[in-house]
């Protein structure tokens, strides 16, 4: 083995910071969501009650990791990832300052001109994301063969940068929002977009020839001053299309908004499985590509529980949990720092693990560490059906339960969306990644879709939240090794 094959080529750690920043951004504002939309109006929120948040937490959730079916499509076809990427990053960053100003503005403006603010917000930053999230992922996939042990372990780091952000997002932007004031915390994820977009542009020589434009020139490094021009232009089309969108969407009723969004989900899965059937050739990425949408479906399970992080547990965190430490009172959004921290210390002994195993040719195969995974997710909400069993009176209960259901969900999570990362470089058509990725990605928009509305619609026959989540990852994750061997030999020779 070669001395470049020891080791990581530095375009990793130059994708690890920009990924770090912009989900510095995105967990920033995630960690204060539906804090700020049940915040009573004097304290300039939007007074929703719990419901109308959780419904609203899920739509954009869901949106978020939809959109990416777009962006990579317009990436593959078009403009290239790193173009792409790029402008996701920009679009982003309007869309934080656009939540910032609805904050800032309350004493200036109605609720109902704040609404359409922050919606406008909203739907510019489900934009961006989808031409940033896929894209920026399948180009760290670009440095690795299919079966190089240093993928998974690459994906690994590069998810450390990711829940590094998400650290940094609640600690600083969370904490100013929930506690200074919540146009300062949007407005504190805004500059991380920022930073994010310039870091990139600073060292995007270290990306050597990767994810540029089809058919660029051999030799080019960089983007030059026609590129961008084009990001620019695509990325003002992009928000002025939003802005029309809300208008328009505020003007339908809502029965007839509710169909239009059933028919354009539709139509886009619909041109989704189009681009695949039409790209996908030959039994063997065929093969590849079924493996790839059974375990997209059960991926759905496990984040549908694990997005209750940014609903029903920080809800919990807010109202259930005692949080008062030597005389001061932990703000809620900072329990959403137990996860990525408890990534930093298992993401680099997963990355070592597998590295071993991989030498001793125990390294698990990738469906069977799904299904650990959803061990591990079941583990954890059977621990937080006991605390909200014990918070049903009223009792605040200690802080301890919450961060034994993170730590435990994170370990679930190491054996899941890195990997599934790096199984969609390794299994998709070379000539569809990003596209693929954006499959990818649709299975967490479903996940995060039902973790909002899954409380409301398990109140309607009688059950648990918890217990029900901790019934379904369990079952899920039987099933998985049950079919595990025919997963393994659909992969054809793919680890």
């Amino acid at each position: 083995m070669s001395e470049e094959k020891k080791g990581h080529p530095r375009a990793l750690y130059t994708l690890f910071a920009t990924e770090m920043w912009e989900r510095f951004s995105y967990y920033g504002m995630r960690a204060l969501l539906t804090l700020y939309l049940t915040a009573k109006l004097v304290d300039d929120g939007f007074g929703l009650d719990r419901q109308e948040a959780l419904e609203l937490y899920a739509i954009f959730t869901g949106l978020v990791y939809l959109t990416p079916i777009l962006g990579g499509w317009v990436a593959d076809r078009f403009l290239g990832k790193r173009k792409t990427v790029y402008i996701g990053g920009l679009v982003m960053a309007v869309g934080q300052f656009l939540l910032a100003a609805s904050a800032f503005m309350a004493q200036s403006l109605d609720v109902e001109s704040r609404l359409f603010l922050f919606n406008f917000g909203l739907g510019v930053l489900i934009i961006g994301n989808g031409f940033f999230k896929p894209n920026i992922s399948t180009i760290v996939g670009d440095y690795y063969d299919d079966n190089d042990p240093r993928k998974d372990s690459a994906f690994n780091i590069f998810y450390m940068g990711i829940n590094l952000g998400a650290i940094l997002g609640p600690f600083l932007a969370g904490a100013l929002g929930e506690n200074v004031h919540w146009g300062w915390g949007y407005f504190a994820a805004a500059i991380g977009l920022l930073v994010s977009v310039l870091w990139l542009k600073g060292q995007e020589h270290t990306l050597q020839d990767k994810g540029l434009p089809p058919n660029t020139p051999e030799g080019k490094l960089v983007l030059d001053g026609k590129d961008w021009r084009d990001i620019f232009m695509y990325s003002i089309s992009l928000i002025v299309s939003t802005l029309v969108i809300i208008f328009l969407w505020g003007l339908l009723p809502e029965n007839v908004a509710s169909i239009l969004v059933t028919v354009g989900f539709i139509g886009l899965l619909v041109g989704l499985a189009a681009i695949i059937f039409k790209g996908t050739e030959g039994g063997e990425e065929w093969s590849r590509m079924m493996v790839i949408v059974v375990l997209a479906f059960f991926n759905i399970v496990f984040w549908a529980g694990f997005e209750q992080a940014g609903g029903t547990m920080n809800l919990f965190a807010a109202e259930n949990t005692d949080r008062m430490m030597f005389g001061w009172e932990v703000p809620a959004t900072w329990f959403q720092n137990i996860n990525p921290i408890a990534i930093l210390i298992f993401a680099p002994i997963f990355s070592i693990l597998w590295l071993k195993m991989d030498k001793m040719k125990l390294n698990p195969r990738t469906p069977v560490k799904f299904a650990i995974g959803l061990f591990f997710g079941a583990a954890a909400f059977w621990i937080m059906s006991q605390a909200a069993d014990l918070a049903a009176d009223g009792t605040l209960v200690s802080p301890l339960w919450l961060v034994v259901v993170y730590v435990i969900l994170t370990l679930g999570e190491l054996m899941l969306s890195p990997i599934g990362l790096s199984m969609i470089t390794k299994l998709a058509p070379k000539k569809l990644v990003s596209v693929v990725m954006g499959l990818w990605m649709a299975s967490f928009a479903a996940g995060n879709y039902f973790a909002g509305v899954m409380e409301g619609m398990l109140h309607n026959f009688d059950l648990e939240l918890y217990p029900f989540i901790t019934m379904i990852m369990l079952g899920t994750g039987i099933a998985i090794l049950a079919l595990s061997p025919l997963l393994n030999k659909a992969m054809r020779g793919i680890h």
